[in-house]
């Protein structure tokens, strides 16, 4: 039996508040603003200076601001309240799944993903992929699933942002320090180091496992940075989405099949295996490999993977998923596929696509042959998804082919402003949480004052821009040059704020809003209406049209006749974009219909009563309902792209001109805009339940997780 290793030992917390340690080794206090006010309240300084990053946080701060808590009677009644919070959440079994399922409380769901964005202290994710990633985890802690995670600690994690004085991103590279981190290596029952190995060509390749506590759930994320491994192997695992197709491969490797036997060697057999996206789709050929060598035919060995493994596609585009070359194929598995008793045809067929250029192998095929149950992440994707992979399915129609649709939620705890969720405690009673998914929750906000939401919503944009021009300080400090008008910290709180966060991919056309730079300039140059626009956002480092997208923005935001009208937050992260769907007046999401699969940023807003303008794409086609935002555009495809942003361009300043910033200036005789909080409100009312993980996840454990548990 395998068993952690116990986490270094700190300088003695005074007994007292002892457990402040051991709540900094459960990722439970991310989603916590009360567990995170224990840390943060002791040196408000050392906590933004460690990155809110609370084992970090134990190790520099003074052992005389410890002893001064344990001292202060205020002080441990908030750390008493929230350790008695900890334990009955930990020690509760009557959860939610508990209470459903009772006969699958033995069996075990495994989510293999190759990011998770659980919390900034943890810089293992690039974007939408991996917060969704994390929030599973989350949610799936707070519903009781029994439910473990598998995927990589990067020790260079994804890049840092650098936005230099010609507004081109730079991308800087820090290796993450394993011991500031809340990760105990996983060991074996002698006290050595548990490790794994994979075949790549001409060598094994060992890996060792690292273990995280979110909640009640485990994520146990791999690294290749051990003695046993060669220097060029050792940096497999050095860093998220990089090199070439050699090590995408490599890497895929590792997630799939090393993940696999991770599990068998702690003694982990899960029942429902379940993929996010095609990068771990290898996994299916490892539990292939495992029941041929016990005796299976390959035949039955298929149906048995299949029945228990679910596929999550994210990707709408043919270009996004995973594909490689065969002869590339051939070099790591040709001494596999005769483990699978098959031949180099029989196992290259099992996941070929014709592709344009020739013959390659699909992550995103071998993902869906060996699994039973397939989505898309929102109504639409899976439309689409079900139309690009149709050829799968000789003789059926498009809407025969098996692929459903799980529209993606967000995790309310940690997207929520406090001061929201405080709101709604009262409006709604303390007991809103364990019901947030039911639409029925949600009514009592129509009725609520409208001063008390704008009230709390004002608080928050006089927050948020505290928080940008404590950001633009500290870049000047770094810098030690001159003020830097397009990350400047002169937001006006009373303005109309827009903001724009996300991948600055290209098809999320960032720019558009410029297209007609007379039309926005008389937008934003209104002194009797003020509006500002806040961006922020990364390119992957290889994306040259992404970052030429950052770089326009960037230059527009210091064009004369725009500036202190546009800012551009250096440094996207879970910890700026939190502060952006909190506190903004209006969430802007332009993608190139249909090419945004879900999105959830906007979600996020959503639910802090932050009103949608948005394409009607992803979620926000099922969430519009003509009260809670305003759509962009036509629901219709295009040929000509051009036409498209030129229409969609049209409709956004129509929106804006007509619609937005008219309802957000009507104010009454106290100030008050009536028909804005109206739309808000609205929006809190039908986001907040719809589009909440929790019932996201429920509709996972009823189409698909409970089904492969009974499996026969």
């Amino acid at each position: 039996m395998n068993v952690a290793e116990l986490p270094p030992q700190f300088a003695p917390l005074p007994q007292r508040i002892n457990r402040l340690y051991e709540l900094a080794y459960n990722l439970w206090w991310s989603w916590q603003p009360e567990a995170q006010a224990l840390y943060q309240t002791i040196d408000a300084t050392l906590w933004e200076r460690t990155g809110h990053n609370p084992v970090k946080f134990l190790r520099e701060v003074s052992l005389a601001s410890l002893e001064q808590k344990a001292l202060d009677s205020n002080y441990l009644a908030q750390y008493d309240r929230v350790t008695i919070k900890f334990d009955h959440y930990m020690r509760d079994d009557r959860t939610w799944f508990a209470r459903n399922h009772p006969d699958h409380k033995d069996h075990t769901i495994a989510y293999f993903s190759a990011e998770f964005g659980i919390h900034e202290s943890l810089p293992i994710y690039s974007g939408g992929l991996g917060i969704l990633s994390g929030d599973h985890c989350k949610e799936a802690s707070d519903i009781g699933l029994p439910f473990v995670g598998v995927g990589f600690l990067y020790p260079q994690g994804y890049f840092r942002q650098f936005i230099n004085s010609e507004g081109t991103q730079e991308a800087l590279y820090e290796r993450l320090n394993f011991a500031e981190l809340p990760a105990l290596v996983v060991r074996n029952s002698d006290g050595s180091e548990l490790r794994v190995s994979v075949d790549l060509p001409g060598r094994t390749v060992f890996v060792k496992v690292w273990r995280f506590q979110v909640g009640r759930i485990t994520l146990l994320l791999m690294d290749t940075d051990v003695d046993e491994n060669r220097p060029e192997d050792r940096e497999l695992s050095a860093r998220l989405y990089g090199g070439d197709q050699w090590l995408r491969v490599a890497q895929e490797i590792i997630l799939g099949i090393a993940g696999v036997r991770v599990l068998r060697a702690l003694n982990i057999n899960p029942t429902v295996w379940h993929m996010n996206e095609g990068h771990s789709a290898f996994l299916g050929l490892e539990l292939l490999r495992e029941r041929v060598q016990r005796g299976e035919n390959l035949e039955h060995a298929v149906a048995e993977v299949r029945k228990r493994s679910v596929f999550t596609t994210h990707t709408p585009v043919p270009a996004g998923n995973d594909a490689f070359p065969l002869d590339l194929i051939d070099q790591f598995f040709h001494n596999y596929w005769p483990q699978l008793g098959i031949d180099r045809d029989t196992f290259m067929n099992i996941a070929l696509q014709q592709q344009s250029w020739g013959p390659t192998f699909s992550m995103t095929v071998l993902a869906l042959r060996l699994s039973e149950y397939h989505n898309g992440v929102s109504e639409l994707h899976g439309a689409v998804a079900r139309q690009m992979w149709q050829f799968l399915y000789p003789g059926k129609s498009v809407d025969e082919v098996p692929i459903g649709h799980v529209t993606n939620g967000v995790h309310s705890d940690t997207w929520l402003a406090p001061a929201m969720a405080n709101m709604y405690d009262s409006v709604l009673g303390a007991g809103w949480r364990e019901v947030m998914d039911e639409p029925t929750t949600w009514e009592r906000i129509t009725n609520m004052p409208d001063e008390v939401l704008w009230g709390v919503h004002s608080g928050l944009k006089h927050d948020l821009a505290r928080f940008i021009r404590e950001r633009a300080w500290q870049r000047q400090r770094r810098l030690g040059y001159h003020r830097d008008d397009a990350i400047s910290g002169d937001v006006n709180p009373n303005a109309l704020l827009i903001g724009f966060a996300r991948r600055f991919a290209t098809y999320k056309r960032a720019t558009l809003i410029f297209r007609d730079l007379d039309r926005i300039k008389r937008i934003l140059n209104n002194p009797e209406r003020p509006v500002q626009i806040i961006f922020a956002g990364k390119s992957h480092p290889a994306d040259e049209p992404g970052k030429s997208f950052i770089r326009a923005v960037y230059n527009m935001a210091r064009d004369p006749e725009l500036r202190g009208k546009i800012f551009f937050i250096e440094e996207y992260d879970i910890n700026v974009g939190r502060h952006l769907v909190q506190s903004v007046d209006v969430w802007l999401n332009n993608p190139r219909r249909p090419l945004e699969a879900s999105g959830t940023s906007g979600e996020k807003a959503g639910m802090n009563g932050v009103p949608n303008l948005s394409v009607l794409d992803g979620w926000w086609r099922e969430a519009y309902n003509g009260k809670n935002g305003w759509a962009i555009g036509r629901e219709a495809g295009y040929d000509d792209l051009e036409q498209q942003d030129i229409d969609d361009a049209e409709s956004l300043y129509s929106l804006l001109e007509n619609e937005v910033v008219p309802a957000f200036y009507e104010r009454d005789a106290n100030g008050l805009p009536h028909k804005w909080i109206a739309t808000m409100k609205e929006s809190i009312r039908t986001v907040a339940p719809e589009f909440s993980f929790r019932r996201m996840l429920k509709e996972y454990v009823a189409q698909y997780y409970v089904p492969g548990m009974q499996a026969e």
